[in-house]
């Protein structure tokens, strides 16, 4: 095997909410293979954290720069930032998000759309704003998804509708792009241990049970579980793979008729 192939030496890559969760183990696993690291979040003070744990550990060049994926303003003055510091943007990854629980009929229009925008509009602009950047270029755009991109889930209907349309627009960019020597493909989570995800096991008891036995893994997934995916969708080793997903799942979904072994 080429492990050229997956080297990301001298690459920059930028992380949307990177400093936590799946982000985190994305980030972590980039710098693994050589990629300077720019995390972008409202949250500086935890940025800088990171950021200052990923240069001690993979001794790689980092930055953190102030974004609200809500506000298209602050989406069109991220790339300034890290264009002054590197001079380029090789990767994108789409990973801040947020989610809430409740049934359908119980959100408000306000919900609605504050999820739609955080998941679903901030990925177009964040993309938009890189392709000029990218363009014949060779880059990378990451677009994290959920399981619920591709199954229907009761108590979640925005964030399942936002992260559904993160699949199609991947899709749609993909096409796009092609001509313009842009990759564009999606993860999809299933249930991964992360501090979002410790709430919904207070909220809902019995799911961590649940998991354990829907999962052929036998596990709930971590955010070191993504570094593989990621490092393989940001390298030269996927530069004909464009438009498709991988599934980080464990084998939940597969599992839907796991039989109890003897």
């Amino acid at each position: 095997m080429n492990l050229k192939l997956f080297d990301l030496t001298d690459k920059v890559a930028v992380v949307t909410g990177g400093n936590s969760g799946i982000g985190k183990g994305i980030a972590r696993g980039l710098a693994g293979a050589g990629c300077s690291i720019v995390i972008a979040s409202r949250n500086l003070e935890k940025s800088r954290a990171a950021t200052e744990e990923l240069e001690q550990e993979f001794g790689v060049k980092t930055l953190c720069v102030p974004l609200d994926v809500k506000d298209s303003e602050s989406i069109r003055c991220m790339p300034e930032h890290v264009m002054q510091r590197f001079g380029r943007i090789d990767i994108l990854v789409n990973n801040a998000g947020m989610n809430r629980r409740k049934l359908p009929q119980d959100f408000s229009v306000d919900e609605w759309d504050q999820i739609l925008d955080t998941n679903l509009r901030s990925v177009f602009l964040c993309s938009q704003v890189m392709h000029p950047l990218m363009k014949g270029k060779g880059g990378k755009i990451i677009n994290i998804g959920s399981l619920t991109s591709i199954v229907g889930s009761g108590r979640t209907s925005p964030y399942a509708a936002s992260k559904a349309g993160v699949l199609q627009l991947t899709r749609s960019l993909a096409v796009a792009w092609a001509p313009d020597n842009i990759q564009v493909n999606a993860i999809l989570p299933g249930y991964i241990s992360t501090p979002l995800t410790v709430q919904a096991r207070k909220d809902f008891p019995g799911l961590d049970q649940h998991v354990l036995e829907r999962t052929p893994a036998g596990r709930w997934g971590t955010p070191e579980d993504f570094a593989g995916p990621a490092v393989f969708l940001a390298s030269r080793a996927s530069d004909f793979v464009t438009g498709d997903f991988i599934v980080v799942d464990g084998g939940y979904v597969q599992g839907l008729f796991l039989i109890p072994q003897p």
